[in-house]
């Protein structure tokens, strides 16, 4: 009596998506809520353009529809049709080689084609020069607050992120119980990873703080210190066309900021670029940023010329010219008989 068990079929596509985001993500990896998102936005965008190149819906998809032929089509989708980043691209394509892997150990007997997928290379790009704000410009467009609920909002808003020097998601994501203005004061931010940091505040920021808490005496400790006018934080949109607006006031009399692309990470690497060149430690700039690796934050140091230049004034320039190597004849004899 043959008392073998029959191999179990492999999973299919859709089940291994869905065991990948119900198990592998969010309980075995534990990523964060935003890191979730973004998988799930690359395999919605992955799985219309498959639908549409490969005419299969998405519950008849197999492993052995994705190939390194599609994943290349769908990148060129991204770059060309969506008009999308090279980083983004490459964020999309690191997402499904993340699925390809943990299919790899659910569904052995696919492993050459899902070795075969893995082969498409990550894309190459130039990293640009990070663009930034003098301190006057910067003071420009943070500008002096309104009478009105929103302009006072806003000032406080891009005063936080200049002092800061936080990510959008983490400025929005500060409620009233984040901030300690006893002692001390700081704000506790939230970033990438869900790692935590406190940063320390200006007196101007506390103050303004204070006013601002005294004039929404409704906002309880779990509220968003900066909400939108129904009271629920900011969204990254809302940040960005509020900036716009203080760019374009601050314009009208710095004629320069006009022609300048400035988006709220701008403020961030403003205010990277200020300490930097008011001496912080660059060791202390990136546990002021967060960032996870000391590289990030040398790419303020190349971006920082003025720094350079003070660099090479201290170095001697020599005053004797270099003089040019002359062989002797026999030396010359030597070489023109070979």
């Amino acid at each position: 009596m043959n008392n073998k068990k029959a191999p179990s079929a492999p999973p299919s596509f859709p089940a291994l998506i869905q065991a990948f985001f119900a198990e592998h993500i969010t309980q075995q990896r534990a990523l964060s809520p935003c890191t979730v998102a973004a998988y799930r936005d690359t395999f919605m965008l992955f799985l219309d353009f498959t639908t549409k190149h490969c005419g299969k819906s998405p519950a008849s998809m197999k492993l052995a529809d994705i190939t390194p032929e599609v994943i290349r089509a769908f990148l060129d989708h991204l770059e060309q049709d969506r008009h999308n980043a090279v980083r983004s691209r490459n964020a999309r394509l690191a997402a499904l080689r993340s699925f390809l892997k943990f299919a790899s150990h659910r569904d052995v007997a696919s492993l050459h084609v899902i070795e075969s997928a893995l082969g498409v290379p990550m894309k190459r790009f130039e990293r640009p020069m990070l663009g930034f704000l003098s301190r006057d410009e910067m003071l420009a467009v943070i500008g002096a607050p309104g009478i009105s609920w929103i302009s006072q909002r806003d000032h406080l808003l891009l005063g936080m992120l200049y002092n800061t020097g936080a990510r959008v998601s983490e400025i929005i994501g500060v409620r009233v119980a984040d901030v300690v203005l006893d002692g001390v004061a700081c704000v506790h931010l939230r970033g990438k990873g869900r790692k935590q940091r406190s940063v320390p505040l200006w007196r101007s920021t506390v103050k303004e703080i204070r006013a601002w808490l005294r004039l929404n005496p409704q906002l309880l400790p779990t509220s968003a210190l900066l909400p939108n006018r129904d009271g629920e934080a900011m969204t990254r949109d809302n940040v960005a066309k509020r900036l716009a607006l203080a760019v374009a006031a601050a314009a009208k009399v710095n004629v320069e900021l006009a022609d300048r692309h400035i988006s709220p990470h701008t403020i961030r690497h403003t205010t990277a670029m200020n300490l930097l060149q008011s001496g912080v430690d660059i060791s202390v700039i990136a546990l002021w940023l967060g960032h996870e690796s000391p590289t990030t934050t040398h790419h303020y140091v190349e971006a920082d010329l003025a720094m350079k230049e003070r660099a090479l004034a201290r170095l001697q320039e020599p005053e004797e010219k270099i003089q040019r190597y002359r062989a002797s004849d026999s030396l010359l004899d030597f070489l023109k008989t070979l």
